[in-house]
């Protein structure tokens, strides 16, 4: 190993997703594109790995061009309408075809277990069954799409079983209705019908399509379910990107809480999306996942972690849980989907009208983000509220970045009485005053 204390560092680092992702439930749907470039075998290495980190794995497989290639073998012309394939009877003898020999394919990925390789020891058992119950979609603007169907249910009374039994499942998309007819679907409609019904806490789809770009070009990582809307109402998604972000809402409109596109053309994709801060594809939530807000009880777990590095290296005052969990009411965080990025603490001097923010920190990860400015913002918003005039810092590092934010040099004697008697001489410290 050329560096393992990069190693050890991001180990801990993804370590918070491993203990909030823990017996959750995640829907993953893939096209059968990514069978078809290979992709396969690595990505059951990567689901593999969730499952053995206790996350429940629902596994939902396209077939389009799979379906493609049988019906090119027999001669017989695709259509569609409206982005929908029209399956008649020997069209889905094809779809059939397809199904049965992905199913296999995606059976054997997860059967693999030679040493020294991501599966060695992994023994997963994936399921897969009449699992969906569909009905036709029928006649659309007077085109009959004939086998083509919708989800209607998902058996989720057996599949819940099943994943606390520790195994995955596998859907394919197929339907059948209680008249004993099996009908063609889509992979997007199954995968948001299963995470709907098993009230999955994340839908993945890994798909084809790069990563999603605004009309400037710039990567768009995140988006709630309205500014997806917005954004499907403008038109300048290319189609196969547009199919999946209208899958996405309707999951988040259903109450899945996260639903994520992430381009398979990346190596890891899946793990870099759900085990870092910004991910690797889009993610829609129901609400904005970042939030600024004052800190609980339950923070000071994710506070010490945060700043226990800056505390080694002497950046910080060496603050213990139980003094944290005293003046945890003085403390706000920035928080990212159920992860602590940041923190401040605010102390007040109401004699002098006079606050000190402390403990001014932000992930290394996501320091160039404006978080720390934020932070700022708020503590000062938060010390104007309380009737503050002045806000005050000790720092030995970073007085050059609250200079630039409107901070002045100040000596010990412009501190308030109580603060000069604790003030660090060792430390040398420098003053710096902001009027609010």
């Amino acid at each position: 190993m050329e560096n393992p204390i990069q190693f050890v560092q991001w180990l801990r680092s993804v370590a918070p997703y491993i203990h909030a992702f823990r017996g959750k439930t995640f829907v993953v749907a893939f096209p059968g594109e990514l069978v078809m470039s290979g992709a396969l075998p690595v990505l059951a290495q990567d689901l593999s790995l969730l499952h053995a980190l206790g996350i429940k794995v629902v596994i939902v497989h396209g077939s389009r061009p799979q379906v493609d290639e049988q019906l090119a073998l027999r001669n017989l012309a695709a259509r569609y309408h409206n982005g929908l394939r029209i399956t008649d009877a020997p069209a889905m003898e094809c779809v059939k075809e397809a199904a049965g020999e992905l199913r296999l394919d995606i059976e054997a990925a997860f059967s693999q277990g030679l040493p020294n390789t991501p599966m060695a020891h992994s023994a997963i058992r994936i399921i897969s069954g009449n699992f969906v119950t569909a009905r036709p979609i029928g006649v659309i603007d007077g085109v009959d799409l004939e086998f083509t169907g919708v989800a209607r249910k998902i058996a989720y009374e057996t599949i819940h079983p099943i994943l606390s039994a520790g195994g995955l499942v596998l859907l394919s998309p197929l339907g059948f209705s209680p008249t004993g007819e099996a009908f063609n679907l889509t992979m997007e409609d199954v995968a948001v019908s299963a995470a709907t019904a098993l009230r999955a806490d994340k839908l993945i789809f890994i798909t084809e399509t790069p990563m999603m770009t605004d009309a400037e070009g710039r990567d768009i990582r995140e988006l709630t379910a309205a500014q997806a809307d917005t954004l499907l109402k403008g038109s300048i998604l290319p189609p196969d990107t547009a199919f999946y972000l209208q899958h996405c809402v309707k999951a988040s409109r259903s109450g899945v809480p996260r639903s994520h596109i992430v381009p398979f053309e990346l190596d890891g994709s899946a793990m870099l999306e759900i085990f870092t801060h910004d991910g690797v594809g889009t993610m829609v939530s129901t609400e904005n996942l970042e939030t600024l807000r004052e800190a609980t009880i339950e923070d000071v777990g994710g506070i010490l972690k945060l700043i226990e590095p800056l505390e080694a290296d002497g950046t910080l005052v060496k603050r213990g849980r139980e003094l944290i969990e005293r003046e945890i009411d003085y403390f706000s965080v920035i928080e990212h989907d159920g992860v602590i990025f940041g923190c401040a603490a605010l102390y007040p001097f109401p004699a002098e009208k006079m606050a000190e923010m402390a403990c001014l920190t932000v992930n290394p990860e996501v320091q160039s983000q404006g978080d720390g400015e934020r932070i700022l913002k708020h503590m000062e918003n938060r010390a104007r509220a309380a009737g503050f005039s002045r806000l005050f810092v000790l720092t030995t590092r970073t007085a050059h970045w609250f200079k630039k934010r409107g901070f002045v040099p100040a000596t010990v004697d412009d501190l308030p009485k109580d603060r000069q008697h604790m003030y660090n001489w060792q430390r040398k410290s420098m003053v710096l005053i902001k009027q609010l």
